[in-house]
């Protein structure tokens, strides 16, 4: 098969037992399309959408709605860390940031998304909480937003890396 990196994976079903935010997004293909990166059974890895505060900053979301770690079945914490780590590697190497902060607090939507957020040294808006003010500036529109240009470069790439194994971690022997 042929691989095309202006375009998403194809969007199958999805298993969301209630309604939220995230699962709505999971729900509405055409918008998913535009921002998603690379998916499996359990897990859904995404550019944040728009307006989008620093290029990179992405989301790894639970398929299953869950509200946390505590809610994992066996196989899905056997793989979080695998797969929170190869994103992570995914970020960092498309963007070019010096390290990858984390977050998830779960109270905005009760659906497990973490944030992959990438911090770069020079760029104080994204040191440690100021990334929270950056959040809120931008969607307030007193910071501007990434450039949808931008963003469709970033995610050309990353869907190439994701599509070519960069998402399965390495080879195991």
């Amino acid at each position: 098969m042929a691989i095309n990196p202006h375009t998403p994976p194809p969007v199958d079903s999805i298993d969301c037992s209630e309604h939220c935010a995230i699962c709505e997004l999971h729900s509405d293909v055409e918008h998913l399309r535009e921002v998603e990166i690379w998916r499996n059974r359990h897990w859904l890895l995404r550019h944040h959408p728009h307006p989008s505060p620093l290029l990179g900053w992405c989301l790894l979301d639970a398929r299953r709605h869950l509200a946390g770690a505590i809610d994992f079945l066996g196989d899905e914490a056997d793989e979080w860390g695998t797969v929170v780590q190869q994103a992570s590697k995914l970020v960092k190497t498309v963007s070019g940031c010096d390290r990858v902060y984390l977050i998830a607090f779960g109270e905005g939507a009760r659906h497990l998304h973490l944030h992959l957020i990438p911090r770069f040294q020079e760029d104080q808006r994204s040191a440690a909480w100021s990334v929270a003010d950056l959040y809120r500036d931008v969607e307030a529109g007193r910071q501007r937003l990434v450039q949808t240009e931008n963003v469709q470069e970033f995610l050309v790439t990353a869907r190439l890396l994701a599509q070519n194994g960069f998402m399965s971690g390495p080879n195991k022997s």
